[in-house]
C-alpha cells in the first residue's frame, strides 16, 4: 500500500506507453502525485523518472542519465528487463485492482470446472447422477505464489478449496500448503485444477511439457492466465486428446492476438479468452506508481524492484 507519510517532492516524469494510454493514465497519475510534471516528450536529461508500458516510444534508455526509477505499469516486465540500455532501477507494477481481477477470473473458471457446469447441456437429458464433490475434496494447485498467486489462493481457500501453492521463495501463505518447484511432479499427480500464474523466464518456459502434462489426472483442468510460454503448445494439444487434462482455459499465448487459424480455436478441450483475465487499472495502480516515485526521489527503498537476474 502507498505510504501516506512519504512527502511529495518536485519531479519531472516521462510517460512512455502505447497510443491511447495517456488519456487513461495521465489524470489518475496527476491526481495521485499533484506536484509531478508529467509529459510524453522532452529533453531526456531533465527527467527524474519514467513511467513505462510496452508499446511506448522509448527503446534506448541511455540518454535518461538522471532517471532514478523506471516504473512499469505492467506486472510482467519480460519485454523490458532484457533491454541492455536499461541500467536504471526498474519496478514492476503490483496493483491491488489487477490482483483482485486475476483472483476473480481464476476463481470463476475454477468454480466452472469444479461444478461441471458444461455437463448440463439443455438437451432434455436428466443428468442427476453427476454431483460434484464439495470444495475441500477438490485439490487445486496454484503454480506461482507471487502477488497474483497469493490473491487467487486466498479467494479459493475462502470458498473451502484445498489449495497447494508451488513457490520458488517458499514463503508461507495462510491456509495454503506451499511446496517448492522440485515437488511439482508429485503435486501434479493429484491436482484436479491447475492454475498457472508464473512469470516468463528462462526457467519457466515450457515448464509444462509432455512429461509434466501426462502426470495430471484424467478429468483435470488447466487455467492459464499467466504467460503463454509456460505450456508447450503441441504437447498440450496431444495431452488434451488423451484426457490429461480434460480441458484448458487459456488467456495468454505466444503470439497475440491468437491467429484465427491457430488449432487452439478449434479444439473442443480448449476455451480461449482474449487476454482479459486481469488489467492494470489506473484508479488503483496510479497511487502505487506515485508512492514508488516519492520513494525514489526521497532515497527510500522502492517497492517491487525487479531482480534482473531472475527476470521479475
Amino acid at each position: 500500500m502507498p505510504d501516506p507519510a512519504m512527502p511529495d517532492l518536485p519531479l519531472t516524469v516521462r510517460f512512455s506507453a502505447s497510443e491511447g494510454a495517456w488519456d487513461a493514465w495521465a489524470p489518475a497519475l496527476q491526481a495521485a502525485l499533484p506536484g509531478m510534471r508529467l509529459s510524453r516528450d522532452g529533453d531526456p536529461a531533465r527527467f527524474d523518472a519514467i513511467i513505462y508500458a510496452p508499446g511506448g516510444d522509448i527503446t534506448d534508455f541511455t540518454p535518461y542519465r538522471n532517471v532514478r526509477l523506471v516504473q512499469s505499469l505492467w506486472a510482467g516486465v519480460e519485454r523490458i528487463v532484457t533491454n541492455p540500455t536499461l541500467t536504471q532501477p526498474l519496478a514492476r507494477m503490483v496493483d491491488p485492482g489487477l490482483a483482485q481481477g486475476m483472483a476473480e477470473y481464476c476463481t470463476g473458471w475454477a468454480m466452472r470446472a469444479h461444478l461441471g457446469m458444461d455437463r448440463y447441456a439443455q438437451d432434455g437429458v436428466w443428468r442427476h447422477g453427476q454431483i460434484p464433490p464439495l470444495a475441500p475434496a477438490r485439490p487445486v494447485t496454484v503454480l506461482g505464489m507471487g502477488e497474483l498467486g497469493r490473491a487467487t489462493a486466498a479467494m479459493l481457500t475462502a470458498i473451502g478449496f484445498s489449495v497447494t501453492g508451488i513457490s520458488a521463495s517458499g514463503r508461507p501463505v495462510p491456509g495454503v500448503t506451499v511446496q517448492p518447484v522440485t515437488a511439482l511432479d508429485q503435486v501434479l499427480d493429484t491436482t484436479q485444477i491447475l492454475i498457472c500464474l508464473l512469470p516468463d523466464t528462462p526457467d519457466t518456459r515450457n515448464l509444462l511439457d509432455a512429461r509434466g502434462l501426462s502426470r495430471l489426472p484424467k478429468g483435470s483442468w488447466i487455467i492459464n492466465p499467466g504467460r503463454g510460454t509456460l505450456i508447450d503448445d503441441q504437447a498440450l494439444l496431444r495431452a488434451l486428446d488423451q484426457g490429461r487434462p480434460a480441458h484448458a482455459v487459456l488467456d495468454v499465448f505466444r503470439a497475440e492476438p491468437l491467429p484465427a487459424d491457430h488449432p487452439f480455436w478449434a479444439h473442443p478441450g480448449i476455451t480461449v479468452t482474449p487476454h482479459i483475465a486481469a488489467e492494470t487499472r489506473p484508479a488503483t495502480a496510479a497511487p502505487v506508481a506515485a508512492d514508488n516515485l516519492r520513494r525514489a526521489m526521497a532515497g527510500q527503498p522502492v517497492r517491487h524492484l525487479v531482480d534482473r537476474a531472475r527476470g521479475y
